[in-house]
């Protein structure tokens, strides 16, 4: 039997292990995915323990996908982007990969969102770092919007080296930056439920007069599924994409890195919604 898993801390709550064991039993592999959380300084003993142990491959998820950059050898996309978020044992070292750029990418493809025209990425954080990188690799010229302007300054700086259109904004300048864009991609925290704070879900980081009918929006938020930009978003028109198609699809793309098989995409999504 082969054992997969995500690696995080905490992970109580990950929808990962449903969706995985879904695509195991949907073509028959004799697999099981778990979880594990060690302390946030073990990560070394514990990427050396899942190797020892014969583990096959492992998600990993905050707080982890930084540094475990240290332990494997990163695929370039991953080291691009400066985080992993899946490895793969069956190599001498592990190898690293990223699969949130592929995953937002596939989700908006799944929706024949056309990768053409301006993006813009919400959001200078590990998941805005990855979809970025990844929309550029798409062609497409990227406006980083930041509630931190220097940060995403240096993520542009980053794009810029490798000769991407990009610019640097504050979230102050979202209207402008949407007015001819074609693509809106959330990658904050905002809008996402939180039990100790009722009104989080009713927040959103896009004024919704900036939305328009020529965008397609994406949010990488999936609790709720329906969050107030997408609500507003398809008030003015535009084409929405919820969360949990990101979150699917960076998990087929880590299925495929670690089995060579095409995923069970329709049991994966199943499995996922019913938890949504």
């Amino acid at each position: 039997m082969q054992v997969f898993g995500l690696l995080g801390n905490p992970v109580g709550h990950s929808l990962s292990p449903p969706m995985h064991e879904a695509a195991y039993d949907d073509l028959d592999i004799d697999a099981r995915y778990v979880t594990f959380e060690p302390a946030p300084d073990d990560l070394g003993r514990a990427l050396d323990g899942a190797a020892a142990l014969g583990v096959s491959g492992l998600n990993v998820t905050i707080p982890f996908k930084q540094g475990v950059l240290d332990h494997v050898e990163a695929a370039p996309l991953a080291a691009r982007i400066g985080a992993v978020n899946t490895v793969d044992f069956s190599t001498d070292p592990p190898t690293g990969y990223n699969t949130d750029a592929s995953g937002a990418v596939r989700a908006l493809r799944h929706h024949d969102v056309a990768l053409d025209g301006t993006a813009v990425v919400v959001g200078a954080g590990g998941a805005g770092r990855a979809v970025a990188f990844g929309l550029a690799d798409e062609g497409m010229p990227v406006r980083v919007a930041n509630r931190t302007v220097e940060r995403a300054e240096a993520l542009v700086a980053d794009l810029r080296e490798e000769g991407v259109e990009a610019t640097a904004h504050g979230l102050d300048a979202l209207g402008d930056c949407l007015s001819d864009a074609s693509l809106l991609v959330n990658c904050t925290s905002v809008g996402m439920e939180d039990e100790d704070d009722d009104d989080a879900t009713d927040e959103t980081p896009v004024p919704a007069s900036a939305l328009h009918a020529d965008l397609a929006v994406m949010d990488a938020v999936y609790v709720p599924l329906e969050t107030r930009l997408l609500r507003e978003a398809a008030d003015a028109g535009a084409t929405t994409v919820d969360g949990g198609w990101m979150l699917l699809y960076q998990g087929v793309e880590a299925f495929e890195r670690w089995t060579g098989e095409p995923a069970p995409v329709a049991a994966m999504s199943r499995a996922l919604r019913v938890r949504l």
